[in-house]
C-alpha cells in the first residue's frame, strides 16, 4: 500500500445533488420547495417550538417545584467498599478521594450499613448510620464522627 494509492471506501462518497438546472434533473424551477410560503424563500422556515402564532406548549404547562439552595451534598460509601484497605487503617475522607472510592467530599461522607465489613478499621467520616456503626464495631474497629 502507497499513499498514492489511498481511496476513501467504495459508496461512503456522493456527488452533491446539483438542484434548479432544469426539468430533466427532477430538481428544476422550485429545485424541491414546492410553490411560494415561507419554507420555499431563502433563509424561510420557523423556529423550533414554533406553533404558528398559538401559545406554544412548553408556555402553557405550569412551572413546578423549586431549587433548595441549602441542601446538603452527602457523598455514600457501603460498608463492604472499605474491605479494601489494610487491617487497622485510620480512614479518612482524603483517604477515600485518594484510592478512587469516591470522586469528591462535597458537603460530607456517610457510611451506609450495606455489605459485610471483615477488617477492624478506624473510620473518621462526617455520618455513619447506626447499623453501619454496629457492624464496624463488631469486626474490632470504631467510629468517629469529624
Amino acid at each position: 500500500m502507497n499513499l498514492s494509492e489511498l481511496r476513501p471506501a467504495p459508496g461512503s462518497k456522493h456527488k452533491a445533488t446539483r438542484v434548479g438546472r432544469g426539468i430533466g434533473s427532477g430538481l428544476g424551477k422550485t429545485s424541491g420547495r414546492g410553490h411560494k410560503g415561507q419554507k420555499a424563500r431563502s433563509g424561510g422556515g420557523v423556529r423550533r417550538g414554533f406553533e404558528g402564532g398559538q401559545m406554544p406548549l412548553h408556555r402553557r404547562l405550569p412551572k413546578r417545584g423549586f431549587t433548595n439552595i441549602f441542601k446538603k451534598e452527602i457523598v455514600i460509601v457501603n460498608l463492604e467498599d472499605l474491605n479494601r484497605f489494610e487491617e487497622g487503617t485510620k480512614v479518612t475522607p482524603e483517604l477515600l478521594v485518594e484510592s478512587g472510592l469516591i470522586k469528591s467530599v462535597k458537603d460530607g461522607v456517610k457510611i451506609l450499613a450495606n455489605g459485610e465489613l471483615t477488617k477492624a478499621l478506624t473510620v473518621q467520616v462526617h455520618g455513619c448510620s447506626k447499623a453501619a456503626a454496629d457492624k464496624i464495631a463488631a469486626a474490632g474497629g470504631k467510629v468517629e464522627v469529624i
